[in-house]
């Protein structure tokens, strides 16, 4: 090889480079209107430059090949950017390719092995829950669920985290189909039930203190899809031998961080 040749290597990656170095800063155009359409709110050339703390030129250059696509729009009386048809398409296109256990499946694996009970992941049917997934501890007991069977919402903790945010006529047919004790903890009054889904909404996760099972806990989050409905729940049990009171405690924050992910995967802006 002669130096002539070594020396123009360098040289022919630059293109490359630059390329995706301006690729890298469309996209910063294109979030940065997606942020602000999802307040409903246009964007000049101006702000946009300004909030991107790029040139009017150079916001230009790169907007034109993301209004070609359709990604963008441009306001003709205005000069306002929005979102285009482009990026409805892709949005669509995305949330058909998805899959609550799919999306769930990675998450629900690594919170087994994080905290090390049984996950399940549920979704609503009130007034029973549906499980659709189930990650067990092959070295802890084994819990009596199982795939495709049903629980009632009232006292799981599935059931209960979903129950905090559906709609109040889920809240009616709950209490309508009835509330029998299951255990000795199990609520079974509709006012007890109804502060119980109040402080599962300030506290972000819901709690089964041994309300369905007689030795065992278990917390649970919602799921939340690209219109912020709930959509499922996802939770981890084990015996209260295990999950003591103050582990529950520690445990939440942990399971509904987890479940934000899976929302957040669904497409939810929660």
């Amino acid at each position: 090889m002669t130096s002539t040749a070594a020396e123009s290597r360098p040289a022919e990656g630059r293109p490359e480079r630059n390329q995706s170095a301006s690729l890298r800063r469309a996209l910063a155009v294109l979030e940065h209107v997606r942020d602000h359409a999802a307040a409903g709110t246009d964007l000049s050339l101006t702000a946009l430059a300004d909030g991107l703390e790029m040139s009017k030129s150079t916001v230009l250059r790169l907007a034109a090949p993301l209004v070609d696509a359709q990604l963008l729009a441009r306001d003709r009386d205005t000069g306002h950017f929005r979102l285009g048809p482009g990026a409805l398409r892709l949005g669509q296109a995305y949330l058909a390719t998805l899959d609550l256990r799919t999306a769930a499946s990675e998450e629900a694996h690594q919170l087994m092995r994080e905290v090390g009970g049984t996950v399940h992941l549920c979704v609503p049917d009130a007034p029973y829950v549906v499980y659709v997934d189930k990650v067990e501890n092959e070295t802890a007991v084994r819990m009596a669920s199982r795939i495709g069977s049903r629980a009632p919402m009232y006292c799981t903790a599935v059931g209960k985290a979903m129950l905090a945010w559906l709609p109040e006529d889920a809240f009616a047919t709950v209490v309508a189909d009835g509330l029998p004790a299951i255990t000795t903890r199990t609520l079974t009054s509709a006012a007890a039930l109804r502060a119980d889904l109040t402080r599962i909404r300030s506290r972000g996760y819901a709690v089964d203190d041994r309300e369905n099972e007689p030795e065992v806990r278990c917390i649970a989050a919602p799921v939340f899809d690209h219109n912020n409905t709930v959509i499922g729940a996802i939770s981890t049990s084990a015996l209260t031998s295990r999950i003591t009171a103050a582990r529950a405690r520690e445990l939440g924050p942990v399971v509904a961080a987890t479940a934000a992910r899976v929302s957040r995967t669904m497409g939810s802006t929660r």
